[in-house]
């Protein structure tokens, strides 16, 4: 009796088993589909019932974060991490963006270093390291925007904003049409285009469809328009004259669509833009304000991330050239979406791989004359949130805007916001000043002025006028060096840190008339107000700073071909006598080979190292110092010899 129970109990368990896995290969199946809702559905119920492993909780989870669920996902990431198994970098980040959906700013930090940890290469970490107090750059950023409601919201997904003439044009599931029309990614109706007329108070109409000609039973999101309002650029699934297209994982993905627009207001000839394909989505186009260049979202082979930011060039006879990817200054490893190019050439753009307060931040990069990018900022609080912010658009007359957003207290999925900026956020750190003679006070003029980074990388170069020098794209909280050079005055480098909370940081500079007497005895650093070499502890190797200081005194003993100097070296007090001696006549080598290199004759140069027994201050053996002061007495002197 008791063998044939235990074999119904093990048929019943395996039974239950096998329909456990069963339901787990449905649950799959539908994941690797996109159905995500469906695959979450089953999900849960197995995990409900005690069935779980790391995969299926890596897949709950990612199913509600790819549908910007993040406070749901969290749950889930959060069971995986109890695990205690190997999980792959991406889910340290993963976790870290719906940790800040619940604001656990603190966990989340934690997450991200261990993320940059086991994934060094990957510029979101690289950037987060670099940007440790982003939350209080965010917070300084803040406050710069008035939003509120647009009031043209529903219940369902509204997001996106473009204007065409005096309405507003967005993507909008509201109104579906039967089962067919719901999306098993997200459970929601696809998408439309629909209008908004602005009435002369500033305020949104009711809405109703728009261009119902271009509309499909797929997705047609995010217009752009040109400004003679003939011509329609807008997103939509693979589909155009009754003829979907898959691509090879059996997806039907995204494409960019052109249309006419004819004076009546119908829309004809859809065509899809030529440098899109089956295999990769493109997404979101916007035009430059001269209309000469669109700005996409796109996932095409060379993408750095998930989806990145890409240029392509329009001809005046209205065909596109080969589109170019924004770069690693825009673009990380995550997801980089919803461009749009101000008439003030900012680029604002949507991303999760900047540091930012969770999911889908906005941020702004100056755009340079020479189709560079200047620093990436986030626009801050309330127009980011800790979860999905996007889709930003400015009028930079009125300071007037749209963006959308799924943050709390919305009417639907998405919804949208109008804005108006009360503040505007600096988006180019200006250096600048003016240069005077020390002597008379007098501006000086033409005075070469070259930026190097706190590595002695070369930056720019340019020359002083009679307002002084403006310095452009350089980054806020940055350290930077300025080298002043004018004839018949003595070089000047001067260290500067930009500010972080403002666009113009003052560096007012003083140059001094090089006519000074000098004598034989003389430390030439002194003399010409030159930076003493300083040397890395227990090191001897020519640091950049001090290369660029070497630089100067070469200069001066090219210009005075009778000038001999001795070298010469000196140690902390740190360490033992005999080895620091031996370091100290290194570091003198090591100081005359570089001046040799430069063009200085052997002849002209002397020295040796004198240890510790020279110092400048109290700090010799047994008297307790500073950092600060051990670094003053590991030195190089340049004393004249001979003139």
């Amino acid at each position: 009796m008791k063998r044939k129970l235990l074999i119904t109990l093990l048929m019943a368990f395996s039974a239950s088993l096998y329909s456990q896995q069963a339901k787990i290969g449905r649950a799959n199946k539908s994941y690797e589909n996109f159905a995500y809702i469906d695959a979450i559905k089953t999900y849960e119920r197995i995990v409900a019932k005690g069935y779980k492993s790391a995969d299926m909780l890596k897949k709950l989870g990612n199913s509600y974060y790819f549908n910007a669920e993040l406070e749901k996902a969290n749950k889930w990431y959060q069971e995986l991490f109890t695990l205690k198994e190997d999980i792959e970098p991406e889910y340290y980040f993963r976790y870290s963006q719906t940790l800040k959906a619940m604001r656990d700013y603190e966990k989340s930090d934690k997450m991200l270093d261990a993320f940059n940890a086991k994934s060094s290469n990957d510029s979101r970490g690289k950037l987060y390291e670099k940007n440790k107090d982003y939350l209080k750059v965010i917070e300084t950023n803040s406050g710069r925007f008035q939003v509120v409601d647009a009031g043209i919201n529903s219940g369902f997904s509204e997001y996106g904003a473009a204007l065409f003439g005096n309405k507003l044009i967005f993507t909008s599931s509201r109104n579906p049409e039967g089962p067919l029309s719901i999306q098993r990614w997200s459970n929601q109706a696809y998408t439309g285009l629909y209008e908004a007329v602005i009435n002369d108070k500033g305020e949104l109409q009711s809405p109703k469809r728009f261009a119902i000609s271009i509309d499909t039973k797929f997705n047609e999101s995010s217009p752009a328009f040109t400004k003679d309002s003939t011509t329609i650029y807008f997103t939509r699934n693979n589909f155009n004259k009754g003829k979907v297209q898959k691509d090879k994982t059996n997806a039907i993905l995204l494409k960019i669509y052109k249309a006419k627009i004819t004076k009546d207001g119908k829309f004809s000839d859809v065509t899809e833009l030529p440098f899109t394909s089956n295999d990769y989505s493109t997404a979101h186009p916007v035009l430059s304000p001269d209309e000469k260049t669109m700005y996409f979202t796109s996932n095409m082979p060379g993408s750095l991330g998930q989806s990145d930011l890409y240029k392509v060039a329009i001809s005046s006879d209205g065909s596109f050239g080969k589109p170019i990817n924004l770069g690693n200054k825009i673009n990380t490893e995550g997801k980089e979406t919803f461009p749009f190019l101000s008439d003030e050439n900012e680029l604002y753009f949507s991303s999760d791989g900047h540091p930012g307060l969770g999911g889908l931040d906005v941020f702004v990069s100056k755009l340079s004359h020479d189709g560079s990018f200047g620093e990436v900022m986030n626009v801050g609080k309330p127009v980011n949130s800790p979860i999905d912010d996007f889709a930003f658009y400015i009028n930079t007359k009125t300071r007037n805007g749209f963006f959308s957003s799924n943050r709390e207290g919305g009417k639907g999925y998405d919804d949208i916001y109008k804005f108006k900026e009360v503040k505007i956020l600096p988006t180019e750190h200006l250096l600048l000043g003016l240069i005077t003679s020390e002597t008379t006070g007098e501006i000086l003029l033409g005075v070469k002025l070259t930026v190097y980074d706190e590595k002695m990388n070369k930056i720019k170069e340019i020359y002083s006028t009679k307002e002084g020098y403006i310095l452009g794209g350089l980054k806020g909280g940055e350290k930077y060096y300025v080298r002043a050079e004018l004839n018949d005055y003595t070089t000047i480098e001067l260290p500067v840190a930009m500010h972080k909370d403002g666009s113009k940081t003052e560096l007012p500079i003083a140059m001094e008339k090089t006519v000074i007497p000098v004598k034989v005895g003389d430390d030439l650093a002194k003399v010409f107000k030159i930076k003493i070499i300083y040397f890395d502890l227990n090191k001897a190797d020519i640091r950049p700073d001090a290369a660029l200081d070497l630089a100067k005194i070469v200069d001066v003993m090219k210009e005075n071909p009778k000038m001999r100097i001795d070298v010469r070296s000196h140690t902390d007090s740190r360490y033992f006598r005999k080895p620091n001696q031996a370091l100290s006549d290194k570091r003198a080598k090591t100081t005359i080979a570089w001046m040799k290199a430069q063009g200085i004759q052997a002849n002209r140069l002397t020295g040796r190292g004198y240890g510790e027994m020279q110092p400048v201050n109290k700090c010799k053996d047994g008297v307790p110092c500073t950092e600060d002061e051990y670094q003053l007495n590991r030195r190089s002197e340049f004393i004249i010899k001979a003139l």
